[in-house]
């Protein structure tokens, strides 16, 4: 197990599409990377992408501080439903740190997606996993939270980011 380095934006490979896993691939390893990143950073999600990795693969924990974790992944994760109400939470990103704004989503989701044995399962997901779930999924899609905000908001985040990364760049 390794913690592994988190892309931020700018960084282009936030914007791509990532590969399915395949029937068979073991990401065992990659799930373990992933969630001491995760827990390491910490956050409650983490897609592969975000560790530089074009897989469909998500780890989610949503136990509070105090509780014994509570790790789940998802391997192919798609949405197949969503509801029509929708809840809001405040999301925020370790590929953008320390931005937080409030994101309109889906209040229910059914997810489809395989766990480390290659066995579907689908799930009911509400409340603050709905949106987790939703979040990572973006994320394997090249969808980032702040594509869910006003022009004007991303706009300002995007180019304090830009700018970040030029200064950081030229040192």
């Amino acid at each position: 197990m390794a913690i592994r380095s988190i892309l931020t934006i700018p960084d282009p490979r936030l914007r791509l599409v990532s590969e399915p896993v395949a029937p068979g691939e073991d990401v065992r390893a990659l799930v373990d990377d992933m969630f001491e990143t995760m827990y390491d950073a910490p956050g409650i999600g983490l897609a592969a992408v975000q560790i530089g990795v074009l897989k469909r693969v998500v780890t989610v924990d949503l136990a509070k501080k105090d509780e014994p974790h509570q790790p789940q992944v998802f391997i192919n994760p798609e949405i197949i439903t969503r509801s029509d109400g929708l809840s809001t939470y405040e999301e925020g990103c370790l590929s953008i740190p320390d931005v937080h704004e409030d994101v309109d989503r889906p209040a229910v989701t059914r997810v489809r997606y395989a766990d480390l044995d290659g066995k579907t399962h689908e799930i009911d997901a509400e409340g603050l996993l709905a949106t987790c779930l939703q979040h990572e999924i973006d994320h394997l899609n090249g969808v980032l939270f702040i594509d869910h905000i006003s022009k004007l908001k991303r706009d300002r985040i995007v180019k304090k980011f830009t700018k970040a990364a030029k200064r950081a760049a030229a040192e």
